[in-house]
């Protein structure tokens, strides 16, 4: 793209995902970030909706923050399926040049985004924990001063096994995109009462051999508490020793009122299931308590977890890097250690 056309994309804009007529969480924790984005920008933020009858969904994506709401309102688009979905994303790219596109990565996102981003042929950073509006090269190189490009998406995210922090920019295409975990942006307050400006859109759907047939969809039964939702998290690692020894750790969530989550090792041992796993290839989690409980603090994991308001350690090992971001360690060994303190608080409320 030469600078004329990179100068025609403006705006900031959300994929608002939807699954069954219902808006998915993710969408409004990206209007956050979205709004937070378009203020440096003077530009105005763009959700785009994709699906079939979903038009009364515009207003609470407006009182999320959306200034305009694009529908793309369309019987193919009933299901979540590549094709239809990229076609009509894709589409609205093209029709409206946004400069900057956020799509969650979410089991959609993850598939939408990088189809998208191959069709309007622009860059896509995935998994990203920071974005922000800002120079790029981050430093000026001396001599190439006028080269250095502002008001772009600089896009952070844990690279290489997550041993180090990337911050990646797509200064010479547009849109901008990028797709971000669930929880890791903040929606606002609700603006109650706020009225979408729609603009509808249809840019006509022929089935070709890409479109897939849904025969049947068949929705898993879970009775587990989400762990994002959970203000109390009491996660275990390799360091519990066996999924027997996790009932120690229950029996703590349970005075507590809490829920308990683990470390990808322990999933991988086949202790916990996935959703309970926190990290860079689990789940972000912001609970007010989070007890990191036989977890050495690998960065993957800190990840997940970091934003917790108060990290309460315990770990046998002194040296263990999750106590370099716990508010309260405890250095001993947790099989003495957890079932006292669940015996402590229980005895505390009852004297209460």
């Amino acid at each position: 793209m030469n600078k004329m056309s990179l100068e025609q994309y403006k705006g900031v804009y959300v994929f608002a995902q939807q699954v069954d007529n219902e808006i998915s969480g993710i969408a409004f924790e990206l209007l956050g970030k979205a709004k937070e984005l378009a203020a440096p920008l003077e530009t105005d933020v763009t959700a785009v909706l994709l699906g079939y009858n979903v038009k009364d969904l515009a207003d609470q994506l407006a009182e999320y923050g959306a200034d305009k709401v694009i529908v793309v309102d369309d019987p193919e688009l009933k299901d979540y399926r590549t094709e239809p979905y990229a076609h009509a994303l894709a589409s609205v790219i093209n029709e409206y040049k946004p400069d900057i596109m956020l799509v969650g990565a979410t089991a959609i996102g993850r598939d939408l985004g990088p189809t998208v981003s191959a069709r309007v042929a622009t860059g896509l950073t995935a998994d990203c924990t920071v974005l922000e509006i800002g120079d790029f090269p981050l430093v000026a190189i001396p001599g190439k001063e006028d080269e250095q490009k502002h008001n772009q998406l600089l896009m952070t995210r844990p690279a290489f096994g997550g041993n180090t922090i990337a911050t990646i920019a797509c200064p010479n295409t547009r849109p901008q995109m990028a797709t971000v975990r669930p929880g890791v942006m903040q929606k606002i307050d609700p603006i109650k009462g706020a009225k979408a400006n729609v603009i509808e859109f249809n840019p006509g759907f022929t089935p070709n051999n890409r479109y897939v047939t849904i025969k049947e969809v068949v929705k898993a039964v879970s009775d587990t508490v989400d762990i994002m939702d959970a203000k109390i998290l009491v996660s275990g690692g390799r360091g519990v020793g066996s999924a027997e020894n996790f009932a120690m750790l229950e029996d703590l969530a349970a005075v507590l009122g809490g829920t308990v989550s683990c470390s990808r090792a322990v999933v991988d041992s086949g202790w916990k299931p996935r959703d309970l796993q926190v990290g860079q290839t689990g789940k972000t989690v912001r609970p007010n308590v989070y007890f990191a409980i036989g977890i050495s603090g690998a960065i993957q994991h800190v990840a997940g977890m970091e934003e917790s308001d108060i990290i309460v350690a315990i770990n046998k090992d002194e040296d263990a890097p999750i106590f370099d971001v716990a508010d309260y360690g405890i250095v001993g060994d947790l099989n003495k250690i957890v079932p006292q303190l669940t015996a402590d608080i229980k005895a505390a409320m009852a004297n209460k």
